[in-house]
C-alpha cells in the first residue's frame, strides 16, 4: 500500500458555470437545434392565461372592424385606417410583442432553467434566434392576424390590407427582437418595456423629429401610411427608412442578445 487513491479510470467532476460549460460535442448549427429550442420556448411562453388575455386584446381589433362595417360610415377607409393606426400599431402589436418577447428568455432566466439551454451543444446565436422565433410565432397569430381580419371587415380596401399586414408584421418582428434581449438582461422587463413604449415611442418620438428617426413606432406607421396612401404621422420618416430601420434594429438586437448569452449577462 502506498497511500495513494485507487485508480478507477474516472476523472473527478468539477462544476462549470453556464457561460463557459464545455459541451461534449461542438456547437450545433442549422434548423434542427433551432426547431427543438423554438418548440420548447414556444410552449413555455404561450401559456393559457397569457394567450387568453392577449387573445382578448386581439379580438378587440376584429370587434372594431365589425362595428365599422355595421356603422357603415361615409369614410370607411378612414375609419379602418384609424383602427390599424390608433389601435393596432399603437397598442395591440407592441404590447403583444412585449409580453411574448420579454418572456422568451426572461421566463427561463428567472426560473433557473436557462442553464439547461446553455448546456445544449448549440451556439449562442442560434439560441437567441430560437427565442426570437418563438416570440414572433406566438405574437403574429394574436396581434397581426386579428388586425388584418379587422381591417378586412372594416372594408378599407386591398391597399389598406397590404399596409396593415406589412406594418404590423414588421413591427412585431422588430419589437420581439428588442424585448427578447430586454427580458434576458433586466429584471421587471415588463415595467421597463412599458416605460419604453409610453415614454419613447408614444411621447418623445411624437414631438421630436430626431427621436422619430430612431422610433419603431413612427417607422412602421410611416411605412404603413405610405402603402395605404394615407396621411403620414407627425414626424414621419421616408418609407425606405420605415422599412430599413426595423430590420436593422432586429439584426442588432439579436446580435446583442447572442452576445449577452455568450457572456452570461443575465438579470
Amino acid at each position: 500500500m502506498t497511500g495513494e487513491a485507487p485508480m478507477t479510470g474516472e476523472t473527478p467532476m468539477t462544476a462549470a458555470s453556464p457561460a463557459d460549460a464545455p459541451a461534449a460535442t461542438p456547437p450545433a448549427h442549422g434548423a434542427g437545434p433551432v426547431r427543438a429550442i423554438w418548440s420548447l420556448l414556444l410552449r413555455s411562453i404561450a401559456t393559457k392565461p397569457r394567450v387568453a388575455g392577449l387573445g382578448l386584446l386581439g379580438l378587440g381589433a376584429v370587434v372594431i372592424g365589425v362595428a365599422i362595417r355595421a356603422a357603415n360610415p361615409l369614410d370607411r377607409a378612414g375609419a379602418t385606417w384609424s383602427l390599424v393606426d390608433s389601435y393596432g400599431l399603437s397598442l395591440l402589436v407592441p404590447v403583444v410583442a412585449l409580453l411574448f418577447g420579454s418572456a422568451a428568455l426572461g421566463d427561463v432566466s428567472e426560473d433557473g432553467t436557462l442553464v439547461y439551454l446553455w448546456l445544449r451543444p448549440v451556439s449562442r446565436g442560434w439560441l437567441a434566434l430560437s427565442a426570437f422565433a418563438a416570440a414572433v410565432s406566438a405574437a403574429i397569430p394574436i396581434a397581426v392576424v386579428p388586425l388584418v381580419i379587422g381591417a378586412a371587415l372594416g372594408g378599407g380596401g386591398a391597399k389598406l390590407l397590404a399596409a396593415t399586414a406589412a406594418g404590423a408584421t414588421l413591427a412585431t418582428v422588430a419589437y420581439s427582437a428588442v424585448f427578447c434581449g430586454l427580458g434576458l438582461r433586466v429584471r421587471r422587463a415588463l415595467a421597463w418595456g412599458l416605460a419604453y413604449l409610453l415614454i419613447w415611442e408614444q411621447a418623445v418620438s411624437r414631438v421630436s423629429h430626431g427621436a422619430a428617426r430612431a422610433s419603431l413606432y413612427i417607422s412602421t406607421r410611416s411605412l404603413a401610411a405610405h402603402v395605404a396612401g394615407r396621411q403620414p404621422p407627425r414626424n414621419a420618416v421616408a418609407w425606405t427608412t420605415g422599412l430599413v430601420l426595423p430590420l436593422v434594429v432586429t439584426a442588432v438586437a439579436l446580435l446583442l442578445t447572442a452576445r449577452s448569452l455568450d457572456r452570461g449577462e443575465i438579470a
